[in-house]
This record gives structure tokens, sequence and C-alpha cells, in this order.
């Protein structure tokens, strides 16, 4: 299979996986019943993910990789922490609530194995959060953040951004906000932020 069609295919199983899931919750969510769903056989599931763990870690890390790889790119060419952040703060805020990660964290929430809850915050929290840290231990380097420590400013960033909003998007107390107040609320962040840190 070529890698276009292979990357297409993978998309459409990660598809079907996020309707399973909404159906049937993360316990109902077999291997089986994904691929009757994406019309693919079970075999190439269990071959491309491993088994159902695999498969909801690749679409965990898929719904980040938009912010993982701008913070990557933005620490490797050792980019503005406080531009980057800017840049950073609608994506990231645009993914925490989206329909997919509000799908993965509502399923999570009623696994009473946690596998699920463990897999969202290894594949995503723990890569983005380190990522974060590390671009605003730069600014702290660099003389133009003054903070505690990395992990605090972080944690003050993340707070002014998301609050409880994802909390409430899970539990249907929020709707999915519009492209113009996820902006908003990422220029009202960088604003809250730069007074607090901003040297």
């Amino acid at each position: 299979m070529r890698e276009e069609s292979r990357a297409k295919r993978h998309r459409q199983i990660e598809e079907a996986a996020y309707r399973v899931l909404k159906r049937q919750g993360y316990g109902g969510a077999s291997m089986l019943a994904v691929a009757k769903e994406a019309k693919a056989s079970n075999e190439t599931l269990y071959r491309w993910y491993g088994d159902k763990r695999g498969l909801f870690k690749m679409m965990v890390e898929g719904n980040a990789k938009a912010t993982t790889a701008a913070l990557e790119a933005a620490i490797g060419r050792g980019a503005d922490p406080l531009s980057t952040l800017e840049q950073i703060a609608p994506v990231l805020l645009s993914m925490l609530l989206g329909e997919r990660a509000i799908a993965l964290n509502r399923a999570a929430a009623s696994d009473e194995s946690g596998e699920l809850g463990a897999t969202i915050a290894s594949s995503g929290r723990e890569s983005v959060f380190p990522l974060m840290e590390t671009l605003i231990q730069n600014g702290l380097q660099l003389g133009v953040l003054a903070a505690p420590s990395a992990p605090m400013a972080t944690e003050w960033f993340l707070s002014l951004l998301i609050g409880d909003q994802q909390i409430r998007r899970a539990v249907r107390a929020m709707a999915l906000p519009s492209e113009k107040e996820i902006r908003s609320r990422a220029a009202t962040t960088m604003g809250a932020f730069r007074k607090l840190c901003a040297v």
C-alpha cells in the first residue's frame, strides 16, 4: 500500500473509532467493532496498532500533533518564547476543546479501568507539557521571562488559557467555541501572561 493511501486509511479507521467511542464508550469500543465500522479487517487493525490501547494512543497523539510539532520546531530554531506561545495558544485551545478531545475525555471519565485516561495523560499531556516547559525555560534563560520556575509558569499559562472550559465542554455545560472566541481567549491569555511573566 502506498504511503498516501495508508495515511488515508489510518484516518478512516480513526474516524470510525471515534464514532464507535461515542456510541459504545471505551469499554465497548473493541477492535472488532472499530474494524466493522471502518470496513476493515480485524487483522489489519491488530497489525497496524497492536491492540485497542495502541489504536487510541495513536488517536491521542494525532490529536496533539499540530501543537507538539509547532513546539518542537520553535524550540529547535530557538524562536522567541512569547511569540511562540502566542501562535500556539489558539491551536492548543482549539485542540483541547474540539470534538475529538472531548469525545476521548468523556469516554475516559466513564472508563472504570482507567486505561484510556492513562493513555490520554501519557500521549497528550505528558508530550505537550514538557515541550512547553522547555520553551518557557528557554525564555527564563534568555531573560525575556521571569517566574519562580518553568513548570510553575507553564501551569499559569495553561490555567489562564484553559481554565475550566474543557471540563465544562465534557459535561455539556459549554458549547464548542467559535474560532473568534478561541482567538479572543488566546489573546486575553497572552495579555495576562505577559503581565505575569514578561520582563
